[in-house]
């Protein structure tokens, strides 16, 4: 599992996601579920598609050394 998914999979975003609908899927009804021979997972679905590799690229080119430099705190608050 890529780095990029497991920091979505932990995100505030998608856990507020899951508590705002309750942990039921929106289109039928199904209620998350633990309960053995029940089980039921539910996902948060992006509605516009999500360009991943674009996203890995502009991440990766930003982390390049030559694309940081160190700052005190305060000299990185006046940036």
């Amino acid at each position: 599992m890529s780095g990029l998914r497991r920091t979505w999979l932990r995100s505030r975003e998608r856990a507020a996601r899951l508590k705002h609908d309750q942990y039921t899927c929106v289109r039928c009804g199904a209620k998350q579920s633990r309960a053995k021979g029940r089980e039921v997972k539910v996902e948060v679905h992006h509605k516009e598609p999500i360009e991943w590799d674009s996203i890995v690229a502009v991440i990766k080119e930003t982390l390049l050394v030559d694309s940081t430099e160190t700052l005190c705190q305060p000299c990185h608050k006046k940036e």
